[in-house]
């Protein structure tokens, strides 16, 4: 069963009265338990087995000058439903499985969903030599306050997930192997388990109270300095982390095809990272004005930011995730804010949480959790959402 890490009020007991998945036991997939299967066969089998969702695209001028691209599903959704803004991970897009994944759960208990895609991602030129990074939220504050401005009256909330992206053959082939064996020892024994959003949520007060009506991240790194000494351990965890650096070398490639001049950081240094904490190194503390890689890190990290939160904010993580150890997840912090809940799950990876025998053939814990969620928040008798809009009601006329 998860553990749910939040102080005693309004929030948890609206949690535990509206979200029943969490008093059921969570059983990773019996072939997959392992937390790097779950993270590569989740994303396998979600890319295989859901399509491409086609959405209406919108792209949103930034005030810099910079652009993004905002992709919209409605269908068979009320003018009038409630909007959630999906983030996607580190190099993902709105065609990412886990995405899809959130749309079609999202979708089918009618709410609408609008997929912010970060500068270069989702198929759009660069404009600027700016792209993004953790720490950084003025693009998703634009974007939250155009949707609302878009949408007057009507409730709008946000879903980030992180570390996204489809996997190597080479990891593929590897994890293959690995399976093979994995399947064998069960054989034998049966002869015989997106932080951009969090750091929008602590800084951006009180207008993301205002907003926003409630939030909700996946897989969160919560601590930065943790999930990046996690993530640089060979052999595995090394060989993600390259792929994810590969992945964002390849969107600052974008440069030279967009003809975009080149910021205050060296290309040719840039395309050489090999790990993320490399291309922080080389790009994201020179284009964002950062000392080194720890200062950097530091300001993006938000597991001590839990305090400065005001809105509604649930987050699902696995103790095993090779990107986010145990000790990093903020359980007292969490413990002591009546905004902020963890749900931990023992098993699950990073984005994975496939459970039953056969996955593919059921709706995954992640949907499961995030329908029962929004379904409570903007459910027609939420306790909690008529005390938020009282809330904001009395702020008004005060």
């Amino acid at each position: 069963q998860p553990v749910l890490a939040c102080a005693d009020g309004k929030f948890k007991d609206f949690l535990l009265a509206h979200l029943p998945i969490l008093q059921e036991k969570y059983w990773p997939t019996l072939w997959c338990f392992e937390s790097r299967l779950q993270t590569v066969f989740a994303s396998l089998l979600r890319s295989r087995l859901l399509p491409n969702v086609k959405y209406r695209r919108e792209i949103l001028k930034l005030s810099d000058g910079g652009q993004v691209a905002l992709d919209w599903f409605e269908d068979g959704c009320p003018h009038d439903a409630p909007v959630i803004i999906i983030l996607p991970g580190l190099t993902g897009e709105s065609q990412a499985e886990y995405v899809k994944c959130l749309v079609k759960a999202a979708n089918s208990i009618k709410l609408r969903i609008v997929v912010f895609n970060n500068r270069g991602q989702g198929g759009i030129s660069l404009m600027t030599s700016r792209t993004y990074c953790a720490s950084k939220c003025d693009d998703l504050s634009e974007v939250v306050t155009h949707v609302k401005a878009i949408n007057p009256g009507i409730p709008i909330a946000a879903t980030g997930v992180s570390m996204g992206g489809q996997l190597s053959g080479l990891l593929l082939l590897l994890l293959y192997y690995y399976f093979l064996l994995l399947l064998l020892l069960l054989l034998l024994l049966y002869i015989y388990f997106r932080l951009i959003l969090g750091n929008y949520l602590a800084s951006q007060q009180p207008s993301a109270e205002k907003l926003l009506t409630a939030a909700m991240v996946i897989s969160v790194p919560w601590n930065v300095f943790k999930g990046t000494e996690s993530i640089e351990k060979p052999v595995l965890n090394l060989l993600l982390n390259r792929h994810l650096a590969n992945g964002l070398c390849r969107n600052i490639e974008r440069l030279k095809r967009d003809k975009v001049p080149q910021g205050p950081w060296n290309l040719e240094d840039v395309l050489k990272s090999k790990t993320i904490r490399e291309f922080d190194s080389h790009y994201t503390t020179k284009q964002f004005g950062y000392k080194d890689v720890e200062d950097y890190y530091t300001d993006a990290t938000i597991h001590d930011k839990l305090h400065k939160i005001q809105v509604p904010f649930l987050c699902l993580s696995a103790a095993d995730d090779p990107f986010q150890p145990l000790e990093a997840i903020p359980v007292e912090e969490a413990n002591n804010s009546k905004n902020v809940a963890i749900v931990i799950t023992a098993r699950g990876g990073h984005i994975g949480f496939l459970e039953g025998f056969l996955p593919f053939f059921q709706e995954q814990y992640m949907c499961r959790i995030f329908m029962q969620y929004f379904t409570g928040i903007f459910g027609p008798v939420s306790e909690l959402y008529l005390h938020l809009q009282r809330k904001k009601t009395s702020t008004k006329k005060r």
